[in-house]
């Protein structure tokens, strides 16, 4: 079947790992005998730097946090903005795998040695489409894309260490069973490409739970890629996802292995990092160097000090996790600039690097490289081998993924909107507070949303043959798809207040993370202030009263918050926790009550939250 392609394992070439690791996967061995190799080298033919000369160009093409987005991102969520030569700025479709793959196969002809690599979250928070079937089609469309190495992400823990591993190795659903077989699917077989989590270990071994990394080679090029996600995993992803585990310092690891791939004779080395940083301008084109002399002065956040203690023998970075776009150039620490690059989100860019081999000294002249980031437009035809799997896939979901759940009037941004208050959480605050209010569903008399959990916009323009303005199950999936239990708890006010300021405090001091809000609760939040002090002390009210720290509130959030993820602390003081039904029921059992063909659901104003400027 189509939706199952496989490669030939053995027929790739493979380098060992760590040593007692099982390595999966590596580049298709497709190259002369190793005497024809070194009789051309020896001749000293080819040194154009795409042949057999001293130095040889290099491809790496990457990008990062998929999220199983094989279709084209709906709405504002599936578009990039670029600036044009006149200063002003475009918006442009973009996105879809069948369209990704074109791109990368157009990218990849005339280049004797090009590599593919991604920087984690490939899978989870995904569509319904490939969600349903615990992302086995995103893994499918991966090995079609000619995938060779990932970091892993966060979200790649979202099911737990053994999912992930199944991710690998492949091998049926432990509960679910296998998927498609009524439809002559093959078994699932796994990832081609080998995951590189090096800094994730077992608590009990404290061995890498998968491959530390991986070393591609072609006709005696070697480039070795380390693999690693943030530290912080464990903050935004829930306890059971990673229970067993450690998650180790990004710095440290990245440079116990490279000392490692050194003492192998690998000298050029690429590191895969699930953590990222935040450009000045949200603009795919962006000069995050500036006008200076590349030092990546437009760019902030955790990859910045990251980048600058990983070790200089590392040749550049390759980021996600933030969803942003930026190319820069940040100093090593003996002060050299080197290259860091995310491709944003969902499969809407790819970045296109050159690193240049210099075969003598077996490492990457860095002066030589170049690199830019390529929008995935969809102007280009699609790529006929995943146009037939996603066909076979969204079938075998389609029983589930087309049933309506309401109507909405126009479309109601989540994920596409950069408002601290989007309008979509407004949607799901409401939601949430409504399921969880009666008496015998915990009483809650206030709810609180995770930005990061709402995946996608709700679009008015039809997805299919429903017809426009109305949601399916297979769309409001893809806002909510982590299928989080919902938690009503008791907390103080003054954990409450103390929540709201851990908004922009603490661990989010740098990246806020601005809780969404039900209706009745408002507050102001004043971003010309530092820290803590941006949420307004005394402007927090609930239905027009202050918050008082002194009495006791019951609050509605998903299993998620309730543990304190995303360093709300504050949130995990709940007692008297009464578990309700998941967040994905009550947001469409709120869409069915509240909407109508003839009364879709409006837009919310998306005032509740005062922000000064």
């Amino acid at each position: 079947m189509a939706a199952t392609p496989r490669k030939n394992k053995t027929a790739r070439r493979i380098l060992a790992a760590g040593a007692g690791l099982a390595t999966v996967g590596a580049l298709v061995a497709a190259m002369p005998s190793a005497g024809a190799a070194e009789d051309t080298y020896a001749a000293g033919q080819g040194t154009n730097g795409k042949g057999w000369g001293r130095m040889v160009d290099v491809q790496l093409l990457s990008f990062n946090d998929l999220h199983g987005n094989l279709e084209p991102p709906a709405g504002s969520s599936g578009q990039v903005t670029r600036t044009k030569e006149d200063g002003t700025t475009e918006k442009i479709d973009a996105g879809g795998v069948e369209y990704l793959a074109t791109h990368l196969r157009q990218a990849r002809e005339g280049n004797r040695y090009s590599i593919t690599a991604a920087a984690g979250d490939m899978i989870g928070a995904s569509p319904l489409m490939t969600g349903l079937f615990h992302d086995e089609p995103t893994i499918h469309a991966l090995n079609a894309l000619d995938l060779d190495v990932t970091s892993v992400g966060n979200h790649e823990f979202d099911e737990g260490a053994a999912e992930l591993a199944r991710m690998q190795y492949g091998g049926c659903h432990p509960t679910a069973g296998c998927f498609g077989a009524e439809k002559g699917f093959e078994p699932f077989g796994g990832a081609d490409f080998p995951y590189l989590a090096a800094n994730v270990t077992n608590e009990k071994t404290g061995k890498p739970i998968l491959d530390p990394y991986f070393v591609w080679e072609k006709d005696g090029v070697k480039i070795g890629f380390i693999g690693v996600t943030l530290e912080g995993t464990p903050n935004v992803v829930t306890a059971e996802g990673v229970k067993g585990l450690k998650f180790g310092d990004e710095v440290e690891t990245i440079n116990k292995y490279t000392k490692i791939l050194e003492r192998k004779g690998v000298k050029s080395i690429v590191a895969l990092v699930h953590e990222g940083g935040m450009p000045a301008s949200s603009s795919v084109n962006y000069n995050c160097d500036g006008d200076g002399d590349g030092e990546g002065e437009g760019v902030s956040g955790a990859i910045v000090d990251i980048a600058k203690n990983v070790s200089p023998q590392v040749d550049a970075l390759v980021t996600g996790h933030t969803h942003q776009a930026y190319v820069c150039s940040i100093p090593d620490p003996e002060g050299k600039p080197r290259l860091v690059t995310s491709a944003s989100s969902f499969g809407k860019l790819y970045t296109d690097t050159t690193l240049t081999y210099d075969r003598a000294t077996k490492d990457i002249v860095r002066t030589a490289v170049a690199s830019a980031n390529h929008v995935v437009t969809r102007d280009v035809p699609k790529a006929d081998d995943i146009s037939e799997l996603i066909a076979d896939w969204k079938d075998l979901a389609a029983p589930i993924a087309n049933r309506p759940q309401g109507w909405i009037a126009a479309d109601i941004n989540g994920r596409g909107s950069a408002a601290y208050e989007k309008p979509l959480g407004d949607v799901i605050a409401d939601a949430q507070l409504e399921g969880l209010a009666p008496a015998d569903k915990g009483g809650a008399q206030l709810a609180l949303m995770n930005p990061g959990g709402i995946r996608a916009d709700l679009v008015y323009k039809a997805s299919g043959a429903e017809g426009d303005g109305v949601v399916t199950y297979g769309e409001s999936f893809t806002v909510q798809p982590f299928t989080n239990m919902m938690n009503v708890v008791d907390l103080s006010g003054a954990n409450l207040i103390t929540a709201l300021k851990q908004q922009v405090s603490g661990s989010n001091l740098n990246s806020v993370k601005i809780l969404q809000v039900s209706k009745g609760l408002t507050y102001t939040l004043d971003m010309t202030k530092t820290g803590a002090d941006r949420v307004v002390d005394g402007t927090i009210k609930l239905n027009g009263e202050a918050i008082d720290p002194a009495k006791t509130y019951r609050v509605a959030m998903n299993e998620f918050l309730a543990g304190g993820g995303d360093g709300f602390g504050a949130l995990a003081t709940g007692t008297n926790k009464l578990v309700g039904a998941s967040d994905l029921d009550v947001f469409n059992a709120y869409l069915a009550a509240h909407s109508s063909a003839a009364n879709p659901l409006p837009v919310p104003a998306a005032n509740r939250i005062t922000v000064v400027k």
